[in-house]
């Protein structure tokens, strides 16, 4: 091999893998790694060359545009790297080199699989959540947000995305449409991507319920998130075989107080459930500094619970999360609250009045 050997020759060999857009993507430590030299990067990215320097320190292995994938990678890379200190000290790159780093907002929505999100390839720009201590700026088509409060992210395509309630609130702090906020909010509850209460707590850890936006979806939101919840109910007392129960009802003591609402009742069995899909509000200390207060429902809740127990009654709570992800569990819990009434001391009459 002479020195007119053309350049793409002398490099050492990569281990591409062209149908997995990742392996075209590497950064400057990587190439290192592989025993690409500074120089012969930079002249690889010359016009005309094979390769394109696509952000800062990240490198474009073929001269084409990049896809989407290709695209997150080159940012995950380029936010993911080390800090200058570590770099000075020899610390080579992570396996992935994406560091703390993940994708959020509309990116990651797309990621998780929202309609409202789009195609990945069409985003203009990719939000990656980085730690507060890094001293990153945004560049090109990467937003740089950082956050004393990462939270774990969960692995999408082999890719770090932060969970979808924080992606959603991300992407709801860039959108000031109130169309669009209500649009993504409903996506997100009714096609069982997030909790109501869990959505609303991030949206509240955000400080974003004081938006006007917000605020005009937020009522939405969480009946949205009710509704999915009692068909849930529904679907697991027909699926596992419970009897039925009187449905939305009122419950009262004869010629005194009401006793409150519930959301299934048992008569024969005195036993109720209740689904929490209560969201909390402002005033106590969150997860990004924020506040969010004792919810003052949850006092009026925790004292009928306790009244109607004092009464016999048997109650039953049950949170939209546990419903999706456990039914058959739940399913369980009622049936054993059913059995069980046969061995307790019979309870109070109470009436029975539609909701």
């Amino acid at each position: 091999m002479t020195q007119n050997t053309p350049l793409s020759a002398r490099l050492p060999r990569l281990p591409l893998h062209p149908g997995d857009g990742t392996q075209l993507v590497l950064s400057a430590a990587q190439l290192r790694a592989r025993g690409v030299s500074a120089a012969q990067t930079s002249a690889q990215c010359l016009p005309g060359g094979a390769w394109q320097h696509l952000l800062p320190g990240v490198y474009l292995l073929h001269p084409g545009p990049p896809t989407g994938r290709e695209r997150l990678h080159g940012a995950l890379l380029y936010a993911g790297r080390p800090p200058a200190s570590a770099r000075r000290g020899g610390a080579g790159p992570s396996d992935t080199g994406y560091g703390e780093a993940m994708v959020t907002g509309v990116a990651a929505l797309a990621l998780h699989g929202f309609a409202w999100a789009g195609e990945l390839g069409a985003l203009h720009r990719i939000d990656v959540l980085v730690p507060r201590t890094r001293r990153l700026r945004s560049t090109r088509f990467v937003e740089v947000l950082r956050t004393a409060s990462m939270p774990d992210p969960v692995r999408v395509g082999g890719l770090p995305v932060a969970p979808a309630e924080r992606a959603v609130a991300d992407a709801v702090a860039g959108t000031a449409d109130a169309a669009e906020v209500r649009r993504l909010l409903t996506e997100a509850v009714r096609d069982g991507h997030c909790e109501p209460a869990a959505l609303v707590a991030e949206l509240s850890e955000a400080k974003l319920l004081g938006r006007p936006a917000v605020v005009a979806a937020v009522d939405a939101l969480l009946a949205e998130g009710r509704a999915v919840a009692e068909a849930r109910l529904y679907a697991m007392v027909r699926e596992y075989g419970l009897p039925d129960p009187v449905w939305n009802v009122e419950l009262r003591l004869p010629g005194g107080p009401g006793l409150g609402g519930v959301d299934a009742y048992w008569p024969d069995h005195a036993v109720a459930v209740e689904l929490d899909s209560r969201a909390p509000r402002h005033g106590v200390p969150g997860r990004r500094g924020g506040r969010v207060q004792a919810d003052p429902e949850w006092a009026a809740c925790a004292a009928k619970r306790e009244q109607l127990e004092r009464l016999g009654v048997t109650v039953v709570h049950l949170t939209p999360r546990k419903l999706r992800e456990a039914s058959a569990q739940q399913a369980t819990v009622v049936r054993t609250a059913l059995m069980a009434a046969a061995d307790r001391e019979p309870a109070a009459y109470v009436m029975v009045l539609p909701r």
